[in-house]
C-alpha cells in the first residue's frame, strides 16, 4: 500500500530519497520515557498537524525511523528483536503477519478503541499481539488511454491476463521481494487453487509478464498510465498496484484531471491489511500503548487515505471524496486465511521463483 513517497517524488519529479535508520546498538529508543519511537516501511506517512495533537495531548514526542519496503522492514525487526530500535512497529501486513508472529517480534496489548475495528479486520483475538491499522486492495491497474487508442478492452479478471490480447503488457513485482507482488501471488493461489495457481503462471509467462524488484520500479518507471511512469517512457499498460492508486494519480495531478488516467481491473484484486504492535523488548512500553491507541483514532483513521492512500478499518470513519469516486475498494477481493499463508507462502513463493523467474 505503498504509494506515498513514489508519488510526492514523481509528482515533483525528484528522485526518490530512502531514510533508512541504522540503530546502533544499545541505543533503542534511548531510553527516554517522553519519547516514542516508531519503527515503519518507507511509506508511512501522516499530517503534521494530527501529529501534533497526539504529541500535546499524550506529552510524548514521536521519533519515526523508515526501514526500506515491508518485507525489509519486518525482516530487519525480527533480527533486532532482544534489542529493538523502537517502540512501536507499523507496517506488518496479514501477508507476513505469522512470519512476525511465530518469531516473537511483538508482546500483547488490546488498544483502546479495538472494539471499533470492523470485524472482518480482526485477527489474533485472544493475545491482541497486534492491531489492524488499515486496509487496501492489490489490483491490476491499466493505462485507460493505451486501451482506447487500442480499442482494446482492459482485462477484468485474472483469466484475461493470460489471453493473447493481452501479451507483452503486464508488468508485476517479485513475489519473493515485494508486498504487492507476494499479494498477486496469493491472490492467484485463492482464485485457482493449491495446485492450479503454478500453470496459471506459466501461461502468464508465455504471455510475456514482466517481472521487476519492487513496485516504485514497476508503477513509476515501467508502467505507461502514471504520471512517473510516462515520464520515463513506460511502455506497460497493466500493472500490479492498488486499487487506490487512480485517486492518487488525480490527487497528485497538475492541473488535476476531471477523471483518473487510470483504471482497475476489479477480479484481480487481493485483500491486503496492515497491523501495528507493541516491539517486544519495547523500552518505553507505557508511550508505546499511547500511540498504538492514537493509530485506532477516528482523526488518525480520517487522515490516512489521503497521506498514505489506504482505507480505516473502524466503524464510522469517513473516507474522501476522491476515494469514493476514482479508486473505490474491491466489491469482492480475494482473501486467504492467515493460517493458511503461513503453511504456505514460504513454499509457494520459491516455487514461484523457479517457475516464473529462472
Amino acid at each position: 500500500m505503498h504509494h506515498t513517497k513514489a508519488f510526492i517524488a514523481a509528482a515533483v519529479g525528484l528522485g526518490l530519497l530512502t531514510l533508512s535508520a541504522c540503530g546502533s546498538s544499545g541505543s533503542g529508543s534511548g531510553g527516554d520515557s517522553k519519547t516514542v519511537t516508531l519503527v515503519s516501511h518507507d511509506s508511512w506517512a501522516v499530517s503534521k498537524s494530527v501529529l501534533k495533537d497526539f504529541e500535546k495531548q499524550s506529552g510524548y514526542t514521536v521519533k519515526v525511523l523508515k526501514d526500506g519496503d515491508a518485507g525489509q522492514a519486518v525482516n530487519k525487526a525480527i533480527l533486532t528483536k532482544d534489542n529493538p530500535q523502537g517502540d512501536v512497529f507499523f507496517g506488518v501486513d496479514n501477508t507476513l503477519l505469522s512470519r512476525a508472529l511465530d518469531n516473537g517480534l511483538f508482546q500483547s496489548y488490546d488498544a483502546k478503541g479495538s472494539a471499533l475495528v470492523k470485524p472482518e479486520y480482526r485477527v489474533d483475538q485472544t493475545k491482541h499481539r497486534v492491531t489492524p491499522i488499515d486496509t487496501g486492495d492489490i489490483c491490476v491497474n491499466y493505462d485507460k488511454a493505451y486501451f482506447s487508442k487500442h480499442k482494446l478492452t482492459p482485462p477484468t479478471s485474472f483469466a484475461d491476463l493470460v489471453k493473447p490480447e493481452y501479451k507483452n503488457l503486464l508488468v508485476t513485482e517479485n513475489a519473493a521481494t515485494s508486498s504487492p507482488g507476494l499479494g498477486f501471488l496469493l491472490g492467484s493461489a485463492a482464485q485457482y487453487g493449491d495446485d492450479g495457481w503454478q500453470a496459471y503462471w506459466k501461461k502468464l509467462k508465455a504471455n510475456g509478464v514482466k517481472v521487476v524488484d519492487g513496485w516504485e520500479q514497476a508503477y513509476d518507471q515501467e508502467f505507461s498510465g502514471s504520471a512517473g511512469g510516462k515520464k520515463a517512457g513506460g511502455d506497460r499498460p497493466l500493472v500490479v498496484s492498488y486499487a487506490s492508486s487512480p485517486p492518487a494519480e488525480v490527487i497528485y495531478a497538475d492541473p488535476k484531471p476531471t477523471t483518473a488516467p487510470t483504471g482497475v481491473s476489479y477480479g484481480t484484486c487481493f485483500r491486503q491489511t496492515e497491523y501495528a504492535g507493541l516491539l517486544s523488548n519495547a523500552k518505553n512500553t507505557k508511550g508505546g500503548k499511547a500511540f498504538l491507541d492514537f493509530l485506532l483514532t477516528k482523526e488518525f483513521q480520517q487522515d490516512m487515505p489521503l497521506n498514505m492512500f489506504v482505507y480505516p478499518v473502524i466503524q464510522g470513519a469517513q473516507v474522501p471524496q476522491e476515494f469514493e469516486k476514482y479508486g473505490r475498494q474491491a466489491p469482492d477481493p480475494e482473501t486467504m486465511a492467515p493460517a493458511k499463508i503461513a503453511a504456505d507462502r514460504d513454499q509457494w513463493v520459491k516455487l514461484w521463483t523457479s517457475l516464473v523467474l529462472k
